[in-house]
C-alpha cells in the first residue's frame, strides 16, 4: 500500500464509524434503526467484546438524515474476533433477520476505520451530567494530498502541541485518528464536544487567538495550504441512549 511505511507500529485502538443514511422524509427509518441499535446492537456488541462508544444523529451536517455509530476495538484482530462472535450470536442474528425483513431501515451505510492517535489512544468519554442539556459534538475531517503531508498534520496535533491547545481552549477531545479505510484517504478524523454551540464559538475564538497556535500555524511547511487539501465538519447530537452524551 502506498505510504504504509510512514506509520510506526500501531498503539492506538481501532475506531469504526458507521453512517446509516436515511431518506429525507423517513422518520420511520430513523426510528426503526435507532430502536434496533438500542435494543440489539449495543447489547450484542458488549457480548462480543467491542464497545459501542456513541450513537449520534445529524444536527447540522451534509448527507442527512443519518445515524452515526462509533465503535471501538483494541486492535484489528479484536475487531475481527468481535465480528465472528456477533455472527455466532443466535439472539442477535434473529434480531437482525427481523430488522432486515421489516420496512427498510436505511438507504446505505458508509464505514470508516480509524487508527487512534498515540497521544489519545482510546475514546475519551465525557462524564454524564444529569440534568444538563445534551452536549454538541463536532466531527471534523482533514484531508491531505499525500501520506507525507498528513503525517505532518498529525505531528502538529501530537508533538506540535495543537491537541494541548485544544484542551486549554475548551475544545474537548473525544477521539482523534487517521483513516485506514474509507473515503477521501489520506485523512485524519476527530470528534470534539462542547456544552453548547455558544461554547463552541467561544472555544474556537480562544484557540485561534492562542499565541502558541499562532506561532505553530506560521511555521514553514505547516500552513493549511501546504498540508491540508480539504476540511469538512458535521455537528451531531447524541441519541438519548448513547453511551457518550
Amino acid at each position: 500500500m502506498i505510504g504504509s511505511s510512514l506509520w510506526a507500529a500501531p498503539k492506538g485502538s481501532i475506531i469504526e464509524l458507521r453512517h446509516y443514511h436515511m431518506r429525507n422524509s423517513s422518520e420511520q427509518q430513523v426510528q426503526r434503526t435507532s430502536e434496533f441499535i438500542q435494543k440489539h446492537a449495543i447489547p450484542a456488541g458488549k457480548r462480543a467484546g467491542g464497545i459501542v462508544a456513541g450513537v449520534f444523529s445529524n444536527l447540522v451536517a451534509p448527507g442527512g438524515p443519518f445515524i452515526l455509530m462509533a465503535n471501538q476495538y483494541r486492535s484489528l484482530a479484536a475487531m475481527e474476533e468481535s465480528q465472528e462472535k456477533l455472527a455466532a450470536d443466535g439472539g442477535f442474528s434473529r434480531a437482525l433477520d427481523a430488522y432486515y425483513s421489516g420496512p427498510l431501515g436505511y438507504e446505505r451505510v458508509d464505514v470508516t476505520l480509524l487508527r487512534a492517535f498515540d497521544s489519545i489512544p482510546a475514546i475519551e468519554t465525557p462524564p454524564v451530567e444529569e440534568g444538563k442539556a445534551p452536549r454538541v459534538f463536532e466531527l471534523r475531517i482533514y484531508e491531505s494530498n499525500t501520506p507525507a503531508t498528513l503525517r505532518r498534520k498529525i505531528a502538529m496535533f501530537e508533538s506540535g502541541g495543537e491537541l494541548a491547545i485544544f484542551r486549554r481552549s475548551g475544545i474537548r477531545p473525544v477521539f482523534f485518528g487517521h483513516a485506514l479505510a474509507g473515503a477521501n484517504i489520506p485523512n485524519l478524523t476527530y470528534m470534539v464536544c462542547y456544552d453548547s454551540l455558544a461554547d463552541r464559538d467561544k472555544a474556537w475564538k480562544a484557540f485561534l487567538a492562542d499565541p502558541e497556535w499562532v506561532k505553530l500555524r506560521a511555521t514553514p511547511g505547516l500552513g493549511d495550504a501546504e498540508i491540508v487539501s480539504n476540511i469538512s465538519n458535521s455537528f451531531l447530537r447524541p441519541l438519548p441512549f448513547s453511551p457518550i452524551r
